[in-house]
């Protein structure tokens, strides 16, 4: 009987979004509430980070040790804040979680993947770009659409995406936002595998209004 190879260790989590309090809130930033949640529960802050061009916080220590990422370069440069902390921890890009928004799944879905293109999202588009490769893990939260009318949707991408969510919406984030939490560290005890099971069948309690 052959020995199962070891999971990837995650040693990073790199949640996108735009820095600054104008942008704090919006849909575009669900990375980083993601984030701030996982570090609140952590009893842990972020610090920023010059040589890493964002903030950081840590949780854990020695081997289990895990650093969570908030780019401050602005969504379409993420990638130059994700590849120097790659670079300044030896950290492998599948030792890595990216944690982003998608507007092509409804809010309370998440979708987890280990690898693939970057889906029309500008911060995945860059993290390829400065990674060379499309394999490193990502986790896809829903922040729905504007709304279904592919020509009147273009025109409002850019205001919604950087609109903040309705009261209506608050109680089914406030799940989603656990359910990445506990999925961060599901991924940590056992693999994606096993923790998409759970993330990818993901129904929020409290749906959106």
């Amino acid at each position: 009987m052959t020995a199962q190879a070891p999971l990837p260790a995650l040693k990073l989590v790199a949640g996108l979004g735009n820095p600054g309090s104008k942008y704090a809130g919006t849909r575009h930033n669900v990375g980083f509430m993601a984030l701030e949640r996982l570090a609140a529960e952590g009893a842990t802050g972020f610090r920023q980070n010059p040589k890493l061009h964002g903030l950081l916080a840590e949780l854990g220590q020695g081997a289990a040790r895990l650093r969570l990422l908030m780019p401050q370069t602005y969504m379409n440069d993420s990638g130059r804040s994700i590849r120097a902390a790659l670079d300044w921890f030896s950290i492998e890009p599948e030792e890595l979680l990216v944690v982003v928004d998608d507007m092509d799944l409804p809010l309370g879905k998440l979708r987890l993947r280990a690898g693939g293109s970057a889906g029309g999202h500008n911060g995945l588009r860059s993290t390829i770009s400065h990674l060379g490769t499309q394999d490193f893990p990502r986790l896809r939260i829903g922040i729905g659409a504007p709304c279904s009318d592919p020509s009147d949707r273009k025109a409002r991408t850019v205001g919604h995406v950087l609109g903040r969510f309705h009261a209506s919406e608050q109680p089914c984030l406030e799940d989603v936002l656990a359910e990445v939490a506990a999925g961060i560290g599901l991924i940590q005890r056992l693999g994606l595998e096993r923790a998409g099971n759970r993330l990818n069948s993901f129904q929020p309690l409290r749906a959106p209004a």
